[in-house]
């Protein structure tokens, strides 16, 4: 993989991806996923992540139907990321799912789509068979893959358990895996392995926000460091994500702060980096996958 400019990154099989894009996970409502795709596409955002778990792939295809046109933009300006909620695995019902993805998103193409959890709806988390149903779903991904209605594949959510798992079954590993990834959640085994594997690491919760009162945006250190380059938190968290060529999915709904969150084109010395690095937290603000037979 190697970055390019402006905020780039090239995937193993040699899609330009985003490093920054608009997550969309629990915005509700046309008039609310209007306010960001307007304010995100307006900002410079690229890139636009959903799920079929979020219930407003439809409400983004509108919003795009009108906002790319007001910006000078189509369909291949943009990557649209979706994923297969748990309900969803195995083989045929892995399929449909996309397919409806792509409907819903009005769309004959998506640029990326991930399997969202590596177990599956209605089993335990310990049951054997979520192995087997996730094995199915991938089988089911590269078909659609190497048929071009899918640009990229890949995880979210999976542990080194499950990336290692994939080496004995996939004929293609995943292009990308979206993880909980930021200084109070360091994952570095994970990120060492997708760097053996070239697959492109994506955070998800940069900011903490899947809980309220982030404790990352009110830790001390980011504090001190956002005053020192005169940035808010939030902007110090992201960029010292891309800085590693990281990719991140901040979401909001205030149009100043999708703007603000945009805005990161500064470089954090090494040493504010390492600070940063080594906060000696480790806390996850976000769900779990480790106990996902």
């Amino acid at each position: 993989m190697a970055l390019k400019e402006p905020f780039l990154v090239k995937l193993r099989n040699g899609i330009s991806m985003p490093l920054i894009g608009v997550g969309m996970y629990r915005v509700k409502g046309q008039e609310c996923v209007s306010t960001v795709i307007e304010a995100a596409l307006e900002a410079g955002y690229r890139s636009i992540d959903t799920a079929t778990g979020y219930r407003n792939e439809d409400l983004v295809a509108k919003s795009l139907s009108l906002f790319l046109p007001r910006n000078g933009l189509n369909r291949e300006d943009i990557f649209i990321t979706s994923k297969l909620a748990p309900k969803d695995q195995g083989q045929e019902k892995s399929v449909k799912a996309v397919y409806l993805s792509l409907q819903k998103l009005s769309t004959v193409y998506l640029d990326l789509y991930l399997i969202h959890w590596p177990g599956t709806q209605g089993l335990s988390p310990e049951d054997s068979r979520n192995l087997e149903f996730r094995r199915q779903s991938w089988k089911a991904l590269e078909e659609l893959y190497e048929e071009k209605k899918l640009r990229s594949i890949g995880v979210s959510n999976y542990t080194i358990k499950h990336l290692t798992e994939m080496l004995t079954y996939a004929k293609t590993m995943p292009h990308v895996l979206q993880v909980e990834y930021h200084p109070h959640y360091i994952q570095e085994d994970l990120r060492s392995f997708c760097k053996e594997h070239g697959i492109h690491l994506q955070a998800y919760s940069s900011l903490g926000t899947t809980v309220c009162n982030s404790p990352l945006l009110s830790d001390p250190v980011v504090l001190e460091i956002s005053e020192k380059y005169n940035k808010t938190p939030a902007q110090i968290l992201l960029k010292w994500a891309i800085q590693q060529e990281i990719g991140v999915l901040p979401k909001s709904q205030n149009p100043d702060h999708i703007k603000e969150n945009m805005m990161l084109d500064f470089i954090m010395e090494d040493k504010d980096m390492k600070s940063l690095s080594s906060l000696g937290i480790r806390t996850k603000y976000a769900w779990d996958p480790s106990q996902v037979a």
